[in-house]
């Protein structure tokens, strides 16, 4: 009886000390409950954690009456995506940038914040890093359709919760509600797929270049890398972002070299 009193009391112990760290926001970084569970992945060097995103289509882009919308989400297309992967729970932390690269250069510090002030072309520099620690080549950005497909997770709403603005806070960091900082990963409700901040916190690289709509896009899933263009894609608002700008089919064109306090990214891992 000892025994088992010790063994919860320290796992007690544990959660406590994740959910008080960072100014007390509990997150995902709480003891996982079902580590075996074939739906999820956690890498062991990095304690990052992943989970599986199945093969499905879905039309991406904004339709013409959505509110708020930018003509470059149209046209509206149906993309197949033929094989499912595993994505990051939430954004890359600046612990687990550090365990890579071995420096942290976020502005907005925290050890369990997500990681900016890293360009597009730092971030293929650490993804390299870490297949060559992990002796893989699984690890990538999403494709722009993968994400939007994630975040929407079966939904065709404005948001992945609906069109009801009010129920915001419960799902994503932004202006109104961040204190002009990141948080801690995971602290708000994750969408129906298990992702935390898709929405907020840091805006979030892939892979593709920017085209100024979708017109020619690939209806793979793939990444559109034509060649024609020198900048890239951001996905997903942040702590500095209006309310209205936090919806599913959002896009916004970046310079490859920017590095700002409210861009980080997410990786996939392929199966």
């Amino acid at each position: 009886m000892g025994n088992k009193l010790s063994i919860k009391n320290y796992i007690n112990t544990v959660r406590y000390y994740l959910k008080t760290e960072e100014n007390e926001e509990s997150s995902i970084l709480e003891l996982t409950d079902n580590p075996d569970d074939t739906k999820t992945f956690i890498s062991s060097f990095t304690g990052m954690q992943f989970v599986l995103i199945p093969a499905g289509e879905f039309d991406m882009g904004s339709p013409l009456e959505e509110k708020d919308r930018s003509d470059s989400e149209s046209p509206v297309h149906k993309v197949k995506i033929n094989t499912s992967f595993y994505l990051g729970k939430a954004a890359v932390t600046q612990r687990q940038w550090k365990k890579v690269m071995g420096s942290n250069p976020a502005y907005c510090k925290g050890e369990d914040h997500p990681v900016e002030m890293v360009s597009w072309r730092d971030v293929q520099e650490f993804i390299t890093k870490l297949n060559e620690k992990e002796e893989t080549d699984k690890y990538r950005l999403p494709s722009e359709a993968e994400w939007e497909y994630a975040c929407r997770a079966g939904t065709q709403t404005r948001c992945f919760f609906g069109e009801d603005e009010s129920k915001l806070d419960e799902y994503v960091w932004h202006a109104g509600n961040a204190g002009n900082k990141t948080h801690v990963i995971g602290c708000k409700k994750p969408n129906p797929w298990g992702l935390y901040d898709i929405n907020g916190n840091v805006w979030e690289w892939v892979q593709d270049e920017w085209h100024e709509n979708y017109n020619g896009a690939p209806l793979d899933g793939s990444a559109w890398e034509d060649g024609s263009s020198p900048d890239h894609i951001s996905r997903g608002c942040s702590w500095l972002c209006d309310t209205w700008f936090c919806r599913s089919s959002g896009r916004f064109r970046r310079k490859t070299e920017n590095r700002l306090a409210n861009l980080g990214f997410r990786l996939v891992r392929k199966l």
